[in-house]
């Protein structure tokens, strides 16, 4: 009953996360986009302060969206904020990760062949993790290294390497790609609550009490603003990635991240500078896109797997396969799963006899050659057996 609960919990929490993760994507998304498209007004007598402005059509109907250097003489008396869409996908976030990564740390965050850890101090290094990625970062952001935005995006993009290497040095490859990820979002939500709003609050408290706007505030809240932008892509890679096994399961997974994450980088810059008046007349570079690309293919072909059948030594009878799947895989591929954690067969293969694991071999070689099963390794397979099953179950299709 209580797997069956958790499988709803999960099921239902994720779901809350992708429909408000696109929620604040799409507004961030498109509020870079409104940026870098803004043009000056044409009319002569437009209001003073108006930085640019921009029509658009949609919806069966026109659009003019203006935007003001720091604040227009009169506020309107219905002003629109951005920040239940961050705050949302965060909390959700963070719910769906305890309720998998970390009530479930043995299955899902733990990886004994990396780190023994117990469940609650896996959880409480997790939790450091999330909270220390923030105050790096923000200090980075307050630093002299902020004054610079060049000099702040080599700094935070080491920040994020070192990240990369140390969750996947801790971590499970599944979880320690949950985790960057969840250190990113926390930033970036971060970002929202104790930069951009309070910084969105006072231009307004300073125009509403008839003092002088400081444009700091804004200009701030606009450089964590561009940050979280290029952080959008690495972040949803990470959403995904647990998917694609290939990525996390080999033993260089941290480069992969990295990679990963730079390509994303790359291209979302790529779309940016795409947006903007010489982007629009074909002069954008397209030296990002390319190095975006360039990191895709090299990760490709980096992750091509190796064929560790070669080094099975003698063959496996059908009896002495059928007992290394008992001991290793069919704990969590049965109809009645024994193994903790599981309340149902993973994407519903069930390995209980000899007809139904003929009827899978192609998804059991699969995940032997990436090493993604048993997850997390929880049964304990070794590599010996791993590659005795591979010899067993034959090359398959070339």
């Amino acid at each position: 009953m209580t797997g069956y609960l958790l499988d709803w919990g999960g099921l239902l929490i994720r779901w809350i996360h992708i429909t408000t993760g696109i929620a604040w994507i799409g507004s961030s998304f498109y509020f870079v986009w409104l940026d870098d498209h803004l043009l000056p007004p044409e009319e002569p007598d437009a209001e003073a302060g108006v930085a640019g402005e921009l029509w658009a059509v949609h919806g069966g109907g026109f659009y003019r969206a203006r935007k003001y250097r720091v604040a227009p003489d009169k506020l309107p008396r219905t002003l629109h904020w951005f920040y239940w869409e961050a705050y949302s996908t965060w909390l959700s976030g963070i719910g769906l990760l305890s309720l998998l990564y970390f009530f479930q740390a043995d299955v899902y965050l733990i990886d004994p062949a990396v780190h023994a850890f117990s469940r609650g101090a896996a959880v409480a290094i997790a939790v450091g993790i999330l909270v220390g990625s923030w105050l790096l970062y923000d200090a980075l952001c307050r630093s002299r290294f902020g004054r610079n935005n060049l000099r702040l995006a080599a700094a935070v993009a080491l920040l994020a390497c070192a990240l990369a290497w140390g969750v996947c040095s801790l971590f499970s490859g599944r979880g320690a790609f949950i985790m960057f990820g969840a250190a990113i979002g926390t930033i970036m939500v971060a970002n929202v609550f104790f930069v951009i709003i309070p910084g969105q609050r006072e231009l307004v408290a300073a125009r509403q009490q008839g003092r002088e706007v400081d444009p700091a505030a804004g200009l701030r809240g606009k450089q964590r603003s561009v940050h979280n932008t290029y952080f959008t892509l690495p972040v949803l890679f990470v959403m995904i990635s647990n998917h694609y096994a290939m990525t996390y399961a080999g033993h260089d997974k941290w480069l992969v991240l990295i990679a990963m994450s730079f390509s994303g980088v790359c291209i979302r810059a790529w779309f940016v500078a795409r947006h903007k008046p010489e982007g629009r007349q074909g002069v954008a570079s397209l030296l990002p896109l390319l190095m975006g690309v360039l990191a895709l293919v090299i990760v490709i072909i980096g992750l091509y797997p190796d064929d560790p059948a070669r080094a099975a030594g003698a063959p496996l009878s059908a009896s002495q396969a059928q007992v290394i799947l008992g001991q290793r895989c069919v704990p969590c591929h049965s109809r009645s799963p024994t193994q903790r954690g599981f309340n149902a067969p993973p994407n519903g293969i069930v390995l209980d006899s000899a007809a139904e694991v003929r009827a899978h071999v192609a998804d059991i070689r699969k995940q032997l050659t990436l090493r993604t099963m048993p997850l997390g390794n929880v049964t304990g397979m070794t590599d010996a057996e791993r590659a005795r099953l591979l010899q067993w179950l034959g090359p398959g299709p070339t």
